[in-house]
């Protein structure tokens, strides 16, 4: 399984990683590591398949390669969960914050394809978010975390790690996101990583 890639989606919110990953999912049969969390789930999420949505003590059950807590919830991806995933495919995703990719980056190496997700202005990034129908008392919270502002820009520990996509124009993102797929599948070089 060493050859095995999980296509790691990082940024902050709204820059439109669920987009991407479902793109991946759709257009490359990529399956997704499904994640645990202890937030409430939003209208049309599904347990089992959005998230497995737990309590503060199911959620201490599972074994985790990366958690962290985020805007007062807790979050956590289990090895259990990709090792399911690679079982349908050598190419999976998941949609993790910045502390989540720095630890895929370093657990997994070269396994883990980051993919820090940008937009040009981040005032973009709270419309997205208000337009998805969240709460706009949470939607405030959110954008005035610290959480949210580690996730806007590229941290330290990703620098000559992640691949750097802007998501200003969905059009030109896929493009991009096309070739970095198709050369990582065929095993063309790409920029070194460390």
């Amino acid at each position: 399984m060493k050859d095995n890639k999980v296509f790691v989606i990082t940024g902050a919110t709204g820059v439109g990683k669920t987009t991407i990953a479902r793109y991946l999912q759709d257009n490359y049969r990529m399956p997704r590591v499904i994640t645990h969390t202890t937030r409430a789930p939003r209208d049309r999420e599904i347990n089992g398949i959005s998230y497995y949505f737990e309590d503060d003590i199911t959620f201490e059950t599972k074994h985790y390669l990366e958690r962290v807590k985020y805007a007062g919830s807790q979050y956590g991806s289990s090895y259990e969960a990709l090792e399911c995933a690679w079982q349908k495919s050598p190419y999976i995703t998941i949609v993790l914050d910045t502390a989540g990719a720095i630890t895929y980056a370093r657990e997994l190496g070269k396994q883990a394809v980051i993919i820090f997700v940008t937009v040009t202005s981040p005032e973009v990034l709270v419309e997205r978010v208000q337009v998805r129908g969240d709460d706009p008392t949470a939607v405030k919270q959110r954008v005035a975390s610290p959480e949210f502002l580690r996730d806007v820009l590229l941290p330290t520990e990703l620098k000559n790690v992640a691949y750097e996509l802007a998501n200003d124009d969905w059009s030109k993102t896929k493009v991009r996101l096309d070739l970095l797929v198709n050369d990582i599948m065929n095993g063309r070089s790409l920029p070194q990583k460390n």
